[in-house]
């Protein structure tokens, strides 16, 4: 948010000699996160003057439109002659006055302005827009100066635009939105300084009349607790906005449209109450406050023709919806140029609601961005009255006597806060008369039972605080004010942060990583040696993900978990498998120009407890009870770890020695094989078998078992899955559930022959649907206790082994701790592996 002190001074006496220093510190000793303070006085140099528009000659033959324009700037370029300035803004008509800076001056950023040659035309100085000053965003076109804007050709400009002020760039957090206003920014100010507020919001205002401003009828009580309105008629269409409104708004970074218009935004700024002016000679009949029937269609201000949801509030006539509540008007009731009678409309509406309207259209306005922070009820009829008093000062008509106020609001629940909470939960000693003191300057009523905290620090009770208890009701522009924590949270920051100690626990003794730390650190690092990139995705997955990792519809095996509040509509389930996030920065790499990419991520996926009904509400008042903790965690979801991998591209890289190595469905199941073996689980315990699981390809997939039971995936994806998603060819894949590892087993030093092997290489020929690995496990079971090593070498299969037959080539390793292998013990163990392959497979010796 952005806002000129000037402004602020009109409700908060700050002191008149205030260091910009001092006010930065001051918000954010408040909890208020300051972006910049600008002193715009120093933003420009040079000379920045008024001038007016003499003559205008449109230039053609260019790509853009030109204009040649001769502009008084009296005295001020030195010959009292008219400047001549090119400009592309096309906003300004001869005869207006305009804001100008002459060559020698420097702009925001350090734009030097100089006089040269464009466009076949000698261009001496800038005629300046809103952006170019460093004002706000609207570069749209230049400034033009309002008629009731007194200053004369070469005037200094700096006093006119506001370039004499102070200006405050905020961030104000999302339980702060009353800070969103000139009204929330002048109290909190107030608080830090110690001087008078003028609230604007206690300024008088009629109430409701019996008789309506207008026919209005709202069915939605929760949605929108409040609305009023109230009419405007014989307003002149042609009537300018004022120039110090437009300047502030300016500032403010909203763009000047029109009057009425400008008027409601004025309002919103000043009092944090969102507007919204109707041309109520284009609503046809009553107007009606719902719900939206899902696929309304409505054309709002921004010209989107957008499809509603039941979610959505809306207004309507009797055409249908004319306005989306809270976010952005519609075109068909919109303030045009020829609007003579304007309703205003001051509601209240639910955060929430408006929250998830704002997201799922996309349309993070100015009004949405209050609403979804909490708006004060209390300040409907004030804000109206504000408005209408500007229109008909500024625009003429006349306002009606009629008054509509449509009030459900609840009154606000009283809070009990035992006094000594502040000073437990803290710290720092805060007495009892002190937390009733800085609960009363947010706005508080404080009472303790039915009287008030006696100011006597002698009095029982009330010098600690012991046994206290206070009745403390929020002000309603608070709506975060919600808990006792809420209030303690006040006292501190109003009695000042830096009085908190700030101690560091110290630091319990520990025995190190856990054995889960220390596998997650093995597998990564094991992954990150083999030339993997490590990348963190969101957690977030769309329905849509099933269909494009190829997965039935009825696939029980991974039913995911919905957000209730996702950051985005399109994304609003929990991941269910690492590979959809993963490829999809795959997916994204490969858009930017990267062709071989190994990437991996290690993470949690998450498994809904089906059944498990809804967790149990706590509050922040106390610890919760071990029941409820239990409770809690029955309805978390299941959050194993897993780790995945994704290859694309060369595995090794081509070059001058030759072509590269593509990257293959062997590469997956081989970094499968990385990752239990860094994870301490041994070789023999791990068994890869031929699989079907989507997304893997059918025919390229392999389940990774440990001790019997499936672990995880390896494999090339599927083709239409590829396709689907738009990756390369031979796109291949891993994932392993690192949860459902046994225990690192207590491994035994090996013990070291110094005698030499015995080296023997044998060919089996067997059905190639059998599996290496049950051929490796086979001759490992068969060779005894003499098999140091077995690893295949080849695979070859050809017309002279048969259809469907293969040779599968293995080298085998063997040693004796004590002695020397002969030659017959060596054959021996060999004919014995091979027996047992015979036995187990079909196997028979190559060339036997």
């Amino acid at each position: 948010m952005r806002v000129s002190v000037s402004w602020l001074r009109e409700y908060v006496d700050l002191p008149a000699d205030l260091p910009t220093g001092d006010l930065e510190q001051a918000l954010v000793d408040l909890g208020i996160e300051v972006e910049s303070v600008v002193d715009l006085a120093a933003s420009v140099t040079g000379q920045l003057v008024v001038g007016e528009v003499r003559e205008i000659e449109e230039l053609t033959g260019f790509k853009k439109p030109i204009r040649f324009c001769r502009v008084d700037v009296g005295a001020a370029n030195g010959t009292g002659e008219p400047q001549e300035i090119v400009c592309g803004a096309r906003n300004f008509a001869v005869g207006d006055r305009v804001v100008v800076i002459l060559p020698g001056g420097v702009l925001p950023g350090g734009f030097a302005i100089g006089a040269r040659k464009t466009y076949g035309h000698n261009s001496a100085g800038m005629i300046c827009s809103a952006k170019e000053l460093g004002l706000g965003d609207d570069h749209s076109g230049i400034i033009v100066l309002g008629p009731d804007v007194t200053a004369k050709p070469g005037d200094d400009a700096r006093p006119v635009v506001g370039l004499d002020d102070v200006v405050l760039d905020l961030e104000i957090t999302p339980d702060r939105g009353y800070a969103l206003s000139l009204r929330g920014l002048a109290r909190e100010l107030s608080h830090a300084f110690d001087v008078p507020l003028r609230d604007p919001a206690l300024a008088p205002a009629p109430g409701g009349t019996e008789t309506p401003a207008y026919p209005v009828e709202v069915r939605d009580t929760v949605g929108c607790d409040r609305f009023t309105a109230r009419l405007v008629r014989g307003v002149d269409p042609t009537a300018p906005t004022p120039s110090w409104m437009q300047q502030r708004l300016v500032t403010a970074g909203i763009r000047s449209i029109s009057l009425p218009v400008d008027i409601t935004n004025y309002v919103m700024v000043e009092l944090g109450q969102p507007m919204h002016a109707f041309d109520a000679d284009r609503i046809a009949g009553p107007l009606v406050v719902r719900r939206a029937d899902a696929g309304e269609k409505l054309t709002t201000l921004d010209g989107v023709n957008r499809v509603l949801t039941a979610d959505d509030m809306v207004i309507c006539d009797d055409t249908g919806p004319i306005s989306l509540a809270a976010v952005m008007g519609g075109e068909t009731s919109e303030v045009v140029a020829g609007t003579t009678t304007v309703l205003f409309e001051a509601a209240h509406w639910d955060p929430a609601m408006v929250g998830r309207t704002a997201r799922r259209h996309k349309l993070f306005s100015e009004a949405a961005k209050r609403w979804e922070r909490g708006v004060d009820p209390a300040v409907a009829l004030v804000a109206l009255e504000r408005a209408v008093r500007l229109l008909t000062e500024h625009g003429g008509g006349t306002p009606s006597a009629e008054i509509l106020d449509i009030d459900h609001v609840r009154p606000r629940t009283p809070i009990s806060l035992p006094a000594d909470l502040p000073t437990r939960r803290v710290g720092v000693e805060y007495p009892p008369a002190r937390v009733v003191a800085l609960l009363e300057r947010v706005g508080c009523t404080v009472a303790q039972g039915a009287d008030r905290l006696s100011e006597d620090p002698g009095a029982v009770g009330v010098a600690s605080g012991v046994g206290t208890v206070l009745s403390v009701t929020p002000p309603t522009w608070r709506p975060d004010l919600t808990d006792p924590a809420d209030l303690v949270e006040e006292v501190v920051r109003l009695d000042g942060y830096d009085r908190v100690p700030s101690v560091l626990p110290t630091a319990p003794p520990g025995r190190g990583l856990t054995p889960r730390q220390r596998r997650r650190r093995a597998v990564a690092g094991s992954l990150a040696e083999r030339g993997y990139v490590e990348v963190l995705a969101h957690p977030f997955v769309s329905p849509e993900l099933a269909d494009q990792l190829g997965l039935p519809a009825d696939d029980k095996r991974r039913p995911a978990v919905r957000l209730a509040n996702p950051l985005s509509e399109e994304e609003p389930l929990l991941r269910t498998t690492l590979l959809g996030p993963l490829l999809g920065i795959l997916k994204r790499n490969l858009g930017r120009g990267h062709r071989d990419l190994a990437l991996y991520e290690i993470g949690a996926v998450f498994h809904p407890r089906l059944g498990a009904g809804s967790p149990p509400a706590m509050g922040v008042d106390r610890r919760p009870t071990d029941a409820e903790f239990a409770a809690a965690d029955a309805v978390v979801p299941e959050q194993p770890v897993h780790v995945a991998v994704v290859l694309s591209g060369d595995l090794d890289p081509a070059g001058w020695w030759g072509a590269g190595r593509p990257a293959g469905w062997a590469d997956a199941i081989e970094a499968a094989r990385d990752v239990l073996a860094a994870a301490g689980i041994p070789d023999e315990r791990v068994e890869v078998r031929a699989a079907e699981y989507a997304p893997w390809h059918p025919g390229r997939c392999a389940e990774l078992r440990v001790d019997g039971s499936v672990v995880g995936h390896a494999g090339e994806l599927h083709p239409v899955v590829v396709a689907t998603l738009e990756l390369p060819r031979r796109t291949s894949a891993m994932e392993l559930n690192l949860d459902a590892l046994p225990p690192t087993p207590v491994t035994p030093a090996p013990t070291v022959s110094g005698f030499p092997p015995a080296l023997i290489d044998v060919a089996l020929v067997l059905d190639d649907s059998v599996p290496a690995e049950q051929v490796r496990r086979a001759l490992e079971a068969g060779a005894g206790e003499l098999l140091e090593d077995v690893r295949l070498f080849d695979v070859y299969s050809g017309a002279q082994l048969g259809a469907g037959r293969r040779s599968l080539a293995y080298k085998l390793t063997f040693r004796a701790p004590d002695r020397t292998l002969t030659v017959e013990e060596a054959v021996a163990a060999r004919d014995a592996a091979v027996a047992v392959a015979a036995e187990r497979l079909g196997a028979t010796l190559r060339g036997a």
